[in-house]
């Protein structure tokens, strides 16, 4: 081996002898520091939320450093299965203009909400989520969990995030063109509210991305995990996963890697 490496026998052996490195030794903290990280993020941060994290712990590193020893030490972000969401939106009740035209921002809180549905499979059959997420800050601000899929999913949905966030006259609530965001049912409680409707081109998913994306990332990051052998097994998990990760603690791109919350707490602060 030395031959063929072109290095002496008593060189190869005095490197093996020799202390690791002041930067080797520093890599080795990374890493173990990565490995938390990753833990405690459900493994699915890549390496640029990763690099953000550190660095709110104090650490200092590079994008590039940080890529680097995620790749020889194996630690991958979990990655996206595409998805199918259907929508039932063959129905006679009146269909709202699109007033975002895929514009999923916001300058402040509460002014544009967005709201879709998906299904979770479980032992004792589906279960169906219904989600609102405020465009200012990504937080999802009201959900309902049921078994079947139904108006009330959405009604209970809406309220929820009208008692905890107290919209003012002139929100945009924007859903695709599915039975139950259309029924007169939920156009009467969005009126009683003076909120406006709007709902997606037909059978363009691209309209309400912003939910669609949420969806994909529940499945990639909790769905496609796990098996609930009951509905409320699921609903347990999925609470878990909005109320607690994905609204307090998940670094987002579009926010500076900020979580939905932190990123509210420092919009507030600056008006203050």
């Amino acid at each position: 081996m030395a031959e063929a490496l072109h290095i002496s026998r008593s060189g190869y052996y005095a490197g093996r002898q020799r202390p690791p490195s002041r930067r080797e030794e520093e890599n080795r903290e990374l890493v173990k520091k990565m490995e938390v990280i990753h833990q405690l993020n459900r493994q699915v941060y890549g390496s640029p939320r990763m690099t953000m994290e550190l660095k709110a712990q104090g650490v200092g590193c590079s994008l590039k450093r940080v890529a680097w020893l995620m790749k020889e030490n194996g630690i991958a972000a979990r990655t996206r299965r595409k998805f199918k969401v259907t929508t039932g939106s063959q129905h006679q009740f009146p269909v709202a203009p699109n007033l975002l035209g895929q514009s999923f921002t916001a300058e402040h809180p509460n002014r544009v909400w967005a709201s879709d549905i998906t299904y979770i499979s479980t032992g004792e059959g589906w279960l169906y989520l219904a989600i609102i997420r405020d465009l200012h800050s990504r937080l999802v601000v009201g959900w309902s969990m049921q078994e079947r899929l139904q108006r009330d999913l959405v009604l209970d949905a809406f309220r929820q995030a009208v008692m905890r966030r107290r919209p003012l006259p002139g929100l945009i609530f924007h859903s695709d063109r599915g039975v139950q965001y259309a029924c007169s049912d939920f156009r009467e409680l969005l009126a009683s509210h003076q909120a406006v409707q709007s709902m997606s081109g037909k059978g363009n998913c691209y309209d309400n991305a912003v939910c669609e994306s949420f969806f994909g990332t529940l499945k990639t990051e909790l769905v496609y995990l796990s098996r609930f052998r009951t509905r409320a097994e699921a609903k347990e998990a999925i609470f878990d996963y909005i109320e607690i990760f994905y609204n307090r603690q998940r670094r987002h791109s579009t926010l500076g890697y900020l979580s939905p919350a932190e990123f509210e707490r420092q919009f507030y602060s600056k008006c203050a």
